[in-house]
């Protein structure tokens, strides 16, 4: 544990590469108590809207059990087909609510993140069962933020229940007294006043320990300015990322010289493999080439040219060696000066200007 940086010490964002690879190792940012917020909703729900008949449908059939007891049949066959109808209407009558909170636990994970898989969490290591790294986990500042959450958590629940009841407490002497559908309505009843309370208090409850685990994780995700260091030493490593990144940098190459193509004067070709833009305005020493390429990126490069009205002039020997001896955003080297100079001059008595550039 002692190369493990501090916390103190992680000033930097963490990097995207840094949260991937908590997520492959199931390092998420999970509130079990939005998991228990979903349970809960759902347990509200089949409360709700299901208990009644749940209650009705169980009734019957320990009703017809108690009186009929004397007359129901237990040998091999009867014995059989009447423990299957009590599976049937046992999981008819508990299966929808069974759905219902299985759906919820899983809903209460999906919503804080994407389903993954990672056997990360399980993978046995001597820290798990490490007495001393028990101990710092147990009186860590994590364990006594939970111990504290779980002892607020269990006041304010208690707190809504005692609130919600205590209206009720005259009541509950007589309530013992009731037969038991006549209990059941109103044990009903308050039960789910109860649950509509719980529920609306633990929806603040969920919603501030989510926050707080977010800022928790996220903090915890944070780098050294050493690990930055060795995470980018790591990645200029990597064949793949190197073979990547050059990739990235040669398209975006292309894009930008692609967009200074209508800042050309002239487009020097030669029609079946090289282009050449050259870009020249009054006062320049020289021409600058801003673009340049061969078969596709020079076929791109006139279908440029002739979208903006750029002149092209077919030279394939001057196309050529511009090609090989200038680079983008570089002047015309002086020994072509004069072809290129004839070239422009050229241009320019094509837009009826008159006379060679200067310093050509």
């Amino acid at each position: 544990m002692a190369d493990q940086p501090e916390q103190h010490e992680k000033t930097e964002e963490p990097t995207q590469k840094k949260l991937d690879d908590a997520h492959k190792k199931g390092d998420l940012a999970k509130s079990h108590e939005v998991t228990s917020w979903f349970v809960m909703l759902g347990a509200t729900v089949v409360l709700m809207v299901f208990s009644r008949d749940m209650g009705a449908d169980l009734t019957a059939l320990l009703k017809t059990l108690l009186s009929e007891a004397h007359q129901i049949p237990t040998d091999g066959r009867a014995l059989v087909a009447n423990l299957r109808q009590l599976g049937l209407v046992l999981l008819t009558a508990l299966g929808l609510p069974f759905i219902i909170f299985i759906a919820a636990g899983l809903a209460g994970n999906l919503f804080q993140h994407k389903m993954i898989f990672s056997l990360e969490p399980i993978t046995p290591k001597l820290s798990k069962i490490s007495p001393l790294a028990g101990l710092k986990r147990l009186f860590s500042k994590t364990s006594l933020v939970n111990f504290a959450k779980s002892m607020a958590k269990l006041g304010i629940v208690s707190l809504v229940i005692v609130i919600i009841i205590w209206p009720n407490r005259d009541r509950l002497d007589a309530i013992m007294g009731l037969d038991p559908l006549a209990l059941m309505t109103v044990t009903h009843s308050m039960a789910v006043q109860v649950m509509i309370g719980v529920v609306a208090v633990y929806t603040v409850i969920a919603a501030l320990d989510f926050a707080w685990q977010k800022h928790t994780w996220w903090e915890k995700q944070r780098m050294t300015i050493k690990e930055l260091r060795d995470e980018f030493k790591q990645m200029e490593g990597d064949p793949q990322v190197r073979a990547k990144l050059r990739q990235i940098r040669v398209e975006r190459g292309k894009q930008r010289m692609m967009q200074n193509v209508p800042r050309a004067a002239v487009v020097i070709t030669n029609p079946t493999h090289y282009s050449v833009a050259l870009e020249y305005e009054k006062g320049m020493d020289a021409p600058v080439c801003v673009a340049k390429g061969v078969d596709n990126i020079a076929f791109k490069i006139r279908e440029l040219a002739e979208e903006h009205n750029i002149p092209i002039v077919e030279n394939a020997p001057l196309a050529r060696v511009l090609h090989a001896s200038v680079d983008i955003d570089d002047a015309v080297p002086a020994e072509h000066f004069k072809a290129v100079a004839e070239v422009i001059g050229y241009v320019m008595r094509l837009r009826g200007r008159v006379g060679k550039p200067a310093g050509l």
